[in-house]
């Protein structure tokens, strides 16, 4: 759900004509929890929330949760003195990607124009698939009876003649709604609400305006425009007075592919033990290597996210002799770089690695490292992984990692599944 305050008038019928409405904002529901509820239905109807325990923060939470006051990126500490009844559910971004990578294909069978904003929400451009699908209601209608019938999760739709609208819509359609504003319906519709609903208008902001008199969107459009100049600013001042009138001139502009992929944790509790610090950071570059291959790509740099007790951010990065999508080759360069770090004597609070600089891994010509070279089994390492990729599809994410304690038996176990998966092709081929 939107942290903007909404209106309780605006969720109504605006009127029917769709002629200049080909803008529509999908907002998956509550993402993470209704995908744990899709797999885990006894749980529906009890206040759920996704997230780690200790001093993680709330990626989620069911809206059983949110009437307690839980809401996304809100300490769980806090979170669990709100709703001390709450189920806890640990996040599975695996699954989450897949959902929505699912979802985001869908509606690019409706139409190449979508530009995916965040992994639960996206804007499409439908001008073009009128004349193949129908309206942007009838659109927005099969889109989430899709949805709902394919992945067990909810998705409210907005419909509008531009971006802004469209994404206010989806806001007042939630949950589980679609909400269309008509052209001629948009300026009433914006008359209707709050001025912090407005995108550029946070809490200093509405502050500011406050003292000026200005708490709802119909003052801010009745306000003279120098006025709304000297009280945020030439630039902000004129963009809001612009945004009051329903104008918004940017294109949906097609998402480009993920240009990095990475991922993070914070610990527990803060982290003397170096060890410790790399045998989570081992688990990261196994996560990490696993969804590169998962999206046939490969990694030509390695960064490194270190986050101190002090709050302290360090960032290091080292581009590799040649690209790979191997876990043991991401964690031997971010483990170095690590050792390289100056943590001043202070405990880790956070790690995380992150792939970047990413191509296609076909026709991608892959260059042995040293280690490679004189092996062997050159592929071995990626041939082990790959059959920990086949474990997990089968037994779920968690069946089976690369995390400290086990590295040297998973990966033996993996590179025994492999060479018995490979001397079962020869065999059949022979």
């Amino acid at each position: 759900m939107s942290k903007a305050p909404r209106s309780t008038t605006a969720n109504r019928d605006w009127g029917s004509d769709e002629s200049r409405t080909s803008i529509m904002h999908v907002d998956m529901d509550a993402f993470f929890a209704l995908c744990e509820l899709a797999r885990r239905p006894e749980l529906r109807g009890l206040p759920v929330i996704v997230g780690g325990r200790g001093r993680g923060v709330v990626l989620a939470a069911t809206y059983e949760a949110r009437v307690f006051g839980v809401r996304s990126a809100m300490p769980m500490v806090s979170a669990m003195r709100l709703c001390p009844q709450a189920v806890i559910v640990p996040p599975d971004h695996r699954r989450y990607t897949d959902v929505s990578r699912s979802v985001m294909a869908t509606m690019a069978e409706i139409t190449p124009i979508v530009e995916q904003i965040s992994i639960d929400e996206a804007f499409l451009d439908v001008s073009g698939a009128r004349r193949r699908l129908g309206p942007p209601t009838v659109i927005g209608a099969r889109l989430r009876a899709h949805v709902q019938a394919v992945h067990g999760v909810t998705c409210s739709v907005g419909i509008a003649k531009n971006k802004f609208l469209a994404k206010l819509a989806s806001t007042h359609a939630k949950p589980d709604g679609m909400l269309l504003v008509p052209d001629e319906a948009s300026v009433p519709f914006l008359r209707t609400l709050p001025v912090g609903a407005l995108w550029g208008v946070g809490e200093k902001t509405e502050a500011v305006l406050a003292r000026w008199g200005i708490t709802s969107v119909a003052q801010l459009a009745d306000t003279d425009v120098r006025t709304l100049q000297a009280a945020v600013g030439v630039v902000h001042g004129a963009h809001l007075h612009d945004l009051a009138w329903g104008r918004d001139p940017r294109p949906v502009v097609p998402t480009e592919r993920e240009r990095s992929i990475g991922n993070e944790t914070t610990f527990g509790s803060d982290q003397h033990d170096l060890a410790a610090v790399e045998a989570r950071l081992l688990e990261l570059c196994d996560k990490v290597a696993a969804r590169c291959r998962e999206q046939g790509v490969v990694t030509r740099t390695v960064a490194l996210k270190v986050r101190t007790n002090d709050f302290r951010t360090l960032t290091r990065s080292r581009t590799l002799d040649g690209p790979t999508d191997v876990a043991r080759d991401l964690y031997r360069v971010a483990r170095e770089l690590l050792a390289a770090v100056d943590l001043r004597g202070l405990p880790v609070r956070l790690v995380g690695v992150r792939a970047e600089n990413l191509q296609e891994r076909a026709g991608t010509a892959q260059q042995l490292t040293l280690d490679e070279a004189a092996s062997e089994r050159p592929q071995a390492h990626r041939e082990a992984e790959l059959a920990l990729d086949a474990v997990r599809e089968r037994f779920g994410t968690r069946s089976i990692g690369l995390g400290a304690g086990g590295v040297a038996s998973a990966r033996q176990r993996a590179e025994e599944d492999a060479d018995r998966l490979r001397d079962s092709r020869h065999a059949q081929a022979g």
